[in-house]
């Protein structure tokens, strides 16, 4: 998706990446975006490219040209890829691309450790019977 600046305004809760996701952008593009959307997206699979308002304007209006039109993310080397080839850089934090690459939302990075939560439980319940009593 294609936008303008200070992209999600007023958007901060979930709704708008769950929204998008479901309609099928997986990608953005825009000069600037709400802080709170933008770290959204990235929790709900959406990668926020940032560029310049030039580029931006650019896009536009070879979008607006040829029908059609489509650009190919390479998140792996971090390039926007054009119809003709020409590639236009973008920054993502190493973290984010991580998790874009694997899948991972919050809960995904937590269970990645589900072997190790397992065990400190029934360590701690060892060493703490009482924990364990439930009231029926």
């Amino acid at each position: 998706l294609l936008a303008r600046k200070n992209f999600g305004c007023g958007s901060s809760r979930e709704h708008a990446p769950w929204a998008l996701e479901q309609y099928g952008f997986t990608a953005l593009i825009a000069p600037s975006y709400a802080d709170i959307f933008f770290n959204n997206s990235f929790k709900n699979g959406i990668l926020p490219i940032v560029l310049s308002e030039a580029q931006v304007d650019q896009l536009f209006n070879e979008a607006l040209a040829f029908p059609g039109y489509q650009l190919t993310i390479d998140l792996e080397r971090q390039v926007i890829v054009k119809p003709q080839g020409e590639e236009i850089p973008f920054e993502v934090q190493a973290f984010r691309k991580y998790c874009l690459q694997g899948g991972f939302d919050d809960i995904g990075l937590t269970l990645r450790h589900a072997d190790k939560i397992k065990a400190y439980e029934a360590e701690r319940l060892a060493q703490k019977p009482w924990l364990n009593n439930r009231i029926v």
